[in-house]
């Protein structure tokens, strides 16, 4: 039986402390920067993160070298979130909104919950750059500065058994990420969320701790989370949005010329994950169908869930005064939640 094995166990290592945040020889030496990855070189982040490294080589046009710490080496985002913020031992990374929340209430909201309709108008409102409040206060307060935009999968529920309308979904114990709106969303659609690390879902749902998890192909796939729950309703309850991050005391270190090719070629990596990732989708889900290992269930009430989940969405946008935010996003979609 396979079980997940992601060396989280680093962060306790000493010798992180002292790997290079960059390496600047006083005599023109070769700059190096530091990334992070919970995966392997096959995940669409890892990908991304790939691609920015030759960007950047290209736009700067001088020797820096590029080490990207894969498969949790390093840990998991949510310390690469805090190592980036302190301005060591992680340089850049691809982190989910939810790890920003100490900083930003609003970080979040980005990637919550029914906050898109589909890809073309996920792609509209990243391409817009509505998100830009959000960043410019995540850069401020936390000293990261969001680059680029990768994801772009679709999150479904994958659970130990079927779940095909709201009466099944009903009570179902479900692990969400740590950001308040996941919790309140997935209570009002009359699930019983619960926070659980990343790395502990497959041997919760395989102790009965839990019975669900919710997350896009490239998660299921990679944690082979179908090994314990292999039952995926189609909920397509969000799309991804993964900042590619980079640590601004870094940044702010780094020659002019290179910040720039940095800025620039977060941006083109940042739309280049996301291509990747919604197009691997399916692709995934199909290939895990065809060989057995998971069942695809229809979810019949996706709108009725939406209307349980629309006013808990509105009245959040407000007491984190994101109402803005919200509004833009709506009318880059042409529907209205209406804020109490």
């Amino acid at each position: 039986m396979h079980r997940r094995i992601l060396l989280g166990a680093a962060l306790a290592m000493p010798t992180l402390l002292s790997i290079p945040v960059r390496a600047q020889g006083t005599g023109g030496g070769v700059i190096t920067l530091n990334g992070a990855s919970q995966f392997n070189d096959e995940h669409a982040f890892t990908k991304a993160m790939m691609r920015f490294e030759e960007l950047v080589k290209g736009y700067y046009g001088k020797p820096v070298n590029f080490v990207l710490h894969k498969n949790s080496s390093l840990g998991l985002e949510k310390q690469y979130f805090e190592y980036m913020a302190q301005g060591r031992a992680v340089d850049y990374a691809i982190v989910s909104p939810a790890h920003m929340s100490t900083f930003s209430r609003a970080a979040p909201f980005i990637d919550a919950p029914f906050i898109f309709r589909d890809l073309a108008h996920w792609n509209g409102v990243l391409d817009g750059d509505l998100l830009k409040p959000i960043a410019d206060e995540v850069e401020r307060r936390a000293r990261v500065a969001l680059i680029g935009y990768a994801g772009g999968g679709t999150r479904n529920i994958f659970a130990n058994k079927r779940v095909s309308n709201m009466a099944e979904l009903r009570g179902l114990k479900v692990r969400v990420q740590g950001a308040p709106i996941w919790s309140r969303t997935f209570q009002a659609a009359g699930m019983a969320p619960t926070v659980i690390a990343y790395n502990e879902v497959y041997n919760a749902i395989q102790n009965n701790v839990i019975e669900a998890g919710e997350n896009e192909a490239a998660g299921v796939e990679q944690m082979r989370f179908y090994e314990v729950a292999p039952n995926l309703a189609m909920t397509q309850h969000a799309i991804t949005i993964r900042p590619l991050c980079f640590s601004s005391q870094s940044l702010a270190r780094l020659p002019n010329d290179l910040q720039a090719a940095i800025r620039r070629a977060g941006k083109e990596a940042g739309a280049f994950g996301r291509q990747v990732e919604s197009s691997e989708d399916t692709q995934k889900l199909d290939a895990l169908e065809r060989a057995g290992r998971l069942r695809r269930v229809e979810f019949t009430e996706r709108a009725e869930m939406k209307r349980l989940v629309d006013p808990v969405m509105a009245a959040y946008a407000k007491e984190i005064d994101a109402e803005a935010i919200l509004g833009r996003i709506n009318g880059a979609n042409g529907l209205t939640i209406l804020v109490a």
